[in-house]
């Protein structure tokens, strides 16, 4: 799975496509590891753009947990933004919003995590 990112007002904004299901959870944990390694404290935020993301399972939602997580106790800064409708859905019914937080758009994230 490839990630795609570019810097934009002092935070990392990393494209993500696709389904994140039991069959990709794998690659995108994989893929998300260096960026995640990279989200310290006094370095860009990490934003992911969920934008394109057509689907999210358990399997996702445990990989986000996890680099919530890591980002944590690395001191940086995590969010995700743009979730589509569906997305959006399972992050409110799983109350997943509480635990990582979401931006409407990656303006507003930008706004708020490039500070």
């Amino acid at each position: 799975m490839k990630l795609p990112a570019q810097q934009r007002d002092g935070t990392i904004v990393v494209s993500v496509s696709g389904r994140i299901d039991h069959a990709t959870s794998e690659e995108f944990s994989t893929a998300l590891a260096p960026l995640l390694d990279a989200c310290q404290q006094g370095t860009p935020a990490l934003l992911l753009d969920f934008s394109c993301v057509e689907y999210i399972s358990s399997a996702g939602l445990r990989v986000l947990m996890m680099a919530s997580r890591q980002a944590k106790a690395q001191k940086g800064s995590f969010g995700i933004a743009s979730l589509t409708p569906l997305v959006q859905e399972v992050f409110a019914i799983s109350r997943f919003n509480l635990i990582v937080p979401c931006y409407a758009s990656v303006d507003a994230a930008c706004k708020v995590l490039g500070q």
